[in-house]
């Protein structure tokens, strides 16, 4: 996930500076520290969930997840589809509130480390939204 990531946006700091942004917009240069954490974050709470007796439901839904979340960078960098990408995101954000609910049931901490990447990926989706509004 984060290789397809990095090698979509490699011109996403040539792309996102050339947008007309919302004041809150954050600076380029924070997404990448940002990502690495959650992406660590990710990772932990899908083995942890993988190690609890699980049914197999959440590992589906955290499997889409992945590719939800995989399939924006190129749609949103290398393709400039922006309402596309803001499909994807949307439907991103509602695999994550899923795979939470799911990931709750059998470990408090694998459901509680996916807050952080849900609590990013709405902020992303209104600044997706911004995008489009805005260029």
């Amino acid at each position: 996930m984060a290789v397809i990531g990095a090698f979509s946006s490699a011109q996403a700091k040539t792309v996102y500076s050339g947008f007309t942004l919302p004041s809150w917009a954050p600076p380029p240069w924070l997404f990448g520290p940002v990502w690495t954490v959650l992406y660590l974050m990710i990772a932990v709470s899908g083995w942890l969930f993988w190690r609890a007796k699980n049914d197999g439901r959440g590992l589906g839904w955290y499997g889409a997840g992945l590719l939800l979340n995989a399939a924006w960078t190129p749609l949103f960098f290398t393709a400039g589809a922006y309402t596309a990408a803001l499909i994807d995101i949307i439907a991103l954000d509602l695999v994550i509130v899923l795979t939470v609910v799911l990931f709750r049931r059998r470990s408090a901490l694998a459901a509680a480390l996916q807050l952080p990447y849900l609590a990013w990926t709405l902020f992303a989706t209104a600044l997706n939204a911004a995008v489009v509004v805005l260029n």
